[in-house]
Formats: structure tokens, sequence, C-alpha cells
């Protein structure tokens, strides 16, 4: 069986032998796969609760600065600061490693699909109170 940090590109593609190329760990990739796609869920999330939460709409709205955008700045300076925190942590964590980058990307589409639902019209206006 074949060791999980170990990378073996030249047995699936058999024409990078010659090319002598030096092995290089997934973690960093992974951890920016995974890190955008906390910072998209935290987007439609944030999104969701500015809805639900007049007390978060109003936090969110104080942080645009005098830019004219409401609440927008402030989900968006969250979001932001989600994918940073993450991508220094996992990026940190996982700079010499080789999670699977297949279970990765499933996770990372997951949280993704659903952040960027939760930034639709029709999904967070259901969550509007009256």
């Amino acid at each position: 069986m074949a060791d999980a940090d170990a990378h073996y590109d030249v047995e699936h593609a058999p024409e990078l032998a010659g090319l002598n190329l030096p092995e290089k760990p997934d973690g960093p990739a992974a951890a920016a796969m995974l890190a955008a796609a906390i910072g998209i869920f935290v987007l439609g999330l944030a999104t969701v609760l500015n809805e639900v939460s007049t007390g978060l709409h109003d936090v969110f709205e104080r942080m645009e600065m005098g830019l004219g955008v409401g609440p927008l700045a402030g989900k968006t300076i969250l979001a932001t600061a989600a994918f940073i925190v993450s991508w220094l942590i996992l990026g940190l964590a996982w700079r010499r490693k080789n999670p699977s980058l297949k279970v990765w990307f499933t996770i990372s589409l997951i949280l993704g699909i659903l952040g960027a639902l939760g930034t639709f019209p029709p999904i967070f206006l259901a969550f509007a109170g009256d």
C-alpha cells in the first residue's frame, strides 16, 4: 500500500518522469481551496443571517464606513477575514502534508455551493423578517 504522504505522479503520468520535477506537497493547494470555500460559505451565511437578525444587519451596516453599500461591506469584510484566517491556519497546518485532494475538493465544492446559494435572493429573502 502506498504511503499516504508520498506522491506517485509518475505512476499516473509517466511522461513526467523525464522532467525530473521535485515532489511538492499538496497541502498548500488544498488549504487555499478549502479556505476559499470557507470564505464563500461565510458570505452566504452572513447574507442569510443579515435577513434574520436586525441587530446583525445593523452591525454589518455600520462596517460600511460611509461607502454607501450598506450591509454588503460588513458581509464581505467578514467573509474576507474568514478566508484569510482559514488560509493562514490551514496553510501552516498542511504546508508539508498531502491531504486527499479529492476529499477536500468535494468538501470545498459543497461549502461553496451552500455559500453561493445563500447569496441568491429567493433563498435569503425566505428568511427575511416581516
